[in-house]
């Protein structure tokens, strides 16, 4: 049935902002960008913003992006405007996980392994 994650799509108030943001933070332009959806291809997977989602009130279900340093990972997203929700922790072996918050409210979840 499910074969892979395959989009994630976050709430963006202020679309040209969000865009920026995540360009900024990525250092990957969009591939496709309208009015009405933007969307990022990282490694395969679709990072999409959408100015028509809902606010997020809380961090729901969150998805993780790998990362190769999980620190270093953290203070990029921090240095550009996230703030942390869950700092960096041990989850097993050398896994590592984190969640920080973008400026438009949506959790982005961190794992390093």
């Amino acid at each position: 049935m499910f074969q892979k994650l395959r989009t994630i799509i976050y709430h963006a108030p202020d679309l040209a902002q969000t865009k920026e943001w995540y360009t900024n933070l990525t250092g990957v332009q969009p591939y496709f960008d309208q009015p009405f959806y933007v969307g990022f291809d990282i490694n395969g997977y679709e990072l999409g913003l959408d100015p028509d989602s809902p606010k997020p009130t809380g961090p729901g279900a969150v998805a993780y992006w790998k990362v190769e340093n999980i620190q270093d990972a953290v203070v990029k997203c921090t240095d550009t405007g996230a703030t942390i929700y869950s700092d960096i922790q041990n989850v097993g072996g050398t896994i590592q996980v984190a969640i920080v918050i973008d400026p438009f409210g949506n959790h982005i979840g961190l794992i390093s392994e």
